[in-house]
């Protein structure tokens, strides 16, 4: 597909890994240009991703170039269940999608994007998953020419790009108490904090990994976290991204021994602590880790200018101690006019699905006893 749609403008689909790749520096360009852009849409994440999870011929890539320079994006791939689809490239594994638009661009680039996904979408459904408030994709959606569905998608979760300190004076005086309790208990421990570069990131990342496995060890995993896929994406984007300012890769010690790292993403707004793995031995010695990594993380947004520290996605009790701000991600579907009854049927049915899975989660204790139930008396966890 190449597509002339307005002066100096060409719109083409690109469907070959390896232009893709050829994208980087481009694209990064573009990412560096997309004010509301977040970490996971980057070159490194996108392409690392597709390298360990895309599925050969399937690359569905939207671009539209201005004079030869590359002002908007669409990074999608196409799925073929429960119909043809075109989802974002990153997966599950991605907090947030969006399509790129430069800023500084007429909006006559965003109309030539909207166009070149109507030809690529004939025959399929856009489902744009985990849109953040604010992002690109919200206004193409505005703009769409086809039919289009909104619903609500995943929770996350916000705080300020403050110091520790401003962001304890939010909380109420007693818990305030206890969290600057628990800081000064971090300092007692003299649990230092750095840095790591970009050639020690494949050693790092396999140290977080085996943390994150033994943290975590009976208590529900993430199964995801432990397939080796996901360990070469996450060291080969986190290398790159160390590299570009995209990512920090921070390893904590305590006397001389590695107790815990953590891999925080970041954009020109948002920051955000992605995973993390600490030893066990942590919690007997009454850290709490996820002070410790908020203030490292708070402290690297505010000294770059971020305005905005995701806890991502998930509403955790850990994470509602801080008063975050609650944000809700949109589901964006777009499909050419033609198809109309076909978003209407899968919209229901993914709507019905959500008050499916929120009324299960309601019933709490009662829900997992009907599941144990209806499964012969065999309680989840067995085999």
């Amino acid at each position: 597909m190449a597509v002339a749609t307005g002066p100096g403008l060409a719109v083409t689909l690109c469907r070959d890994e390896r232009q893709f790749a050829a994208l980087e520096t481009q694209w990064t360009a573009l990412h560096r240009g997309s004010a509301t852009a977040t970490p996971f849409q980057s070159h490194s994440w996108l392409y690392s991703w597709w390298l360990s999870y895309g599925t050969p011929g399937r690359l569905r890539v939207v671009l539209v170039r201005r004079d030869g320079r590359l002002v908007a994006a669409a990074p999608l791939m196409l799925a073929h269940r429960p119909l043809p689809l075109l989802v974002p490239l990153g997966g599950g594994i991605s907090d947030f999608s969006d399509v790129l638009i430069d800023g500084s661009q007429p909006p006559g680039t965003l109309t030539a994007l909207a166009e070149g996904l109507l030809r690529a979408a004939r025959h399929a459904v856009i489902d744009l998953r985990e849109v953040r408030p604010g992002a690109a994709a919200e206004r193409l959606f505005d703009c769409w020419p086809g039919v289009r569905r909104r619903l609500d998608d995943s929770v996350c979760l916000e705080l300020p790009a403050e110091p520790i300190d401003q962001l304890v004076n939010r909380l109420a005086s007693a818990r305030a108490q206890r969290v600057r309790a628990k800081l000064r208990k971090l300092d007692a421990l003299r649990i230092e904090e750095r840095a790591v570069l970009e050639h020690e990131v494949p050693d790092t990342v396999r140290e977080l990994l085996r943390l994150h496995e033994l943290q975590w060890r009976g208590r529900g995993v993430t199964p995801e976290h432990l397939r080796p896929r996901f360990a070469e994406h996450l060291t080969r984007a986190t290398q790159r991204m160390v590299r570009d300012g995209d990512a920090a890769l921070t390893e904590y010690r305590l006397e001389g021994a590695v107790v815990a790292a953590n891999v925080t993403l970041q954009s020109a707004q948002l920051s955000g602590g992605y995973l993390y793995g600490a030893d066990p031995q942590l919690r007997t010695r009454k850290v709490d880790v996820a002070t410790m990594l908020l203030r490292r993380d708070a402290r690297q947004a505010a000294e770059s200018g971020r305005t905005v520290i995701s806890l991502l996605r998930g509403t955790e009790p850990y994470k509602s101690h801080w008063r975050p701000a609650v944000v809700t991600n949109q589901r964006l579907l777009l499909a050419p006019a033609a198809l109309a009854p076909v978003l209407s049927v899968y919209a229901a049915q993914l709507a019905g699905r959500d008050l499916a899975a929120g009324a299960v989660r309601s019933l709490g204790p009662v829900a997992r006893e009907w599941r144990t139930r209806l499964r012969g008396g065999r309680a989840d966890g067995d085999r």
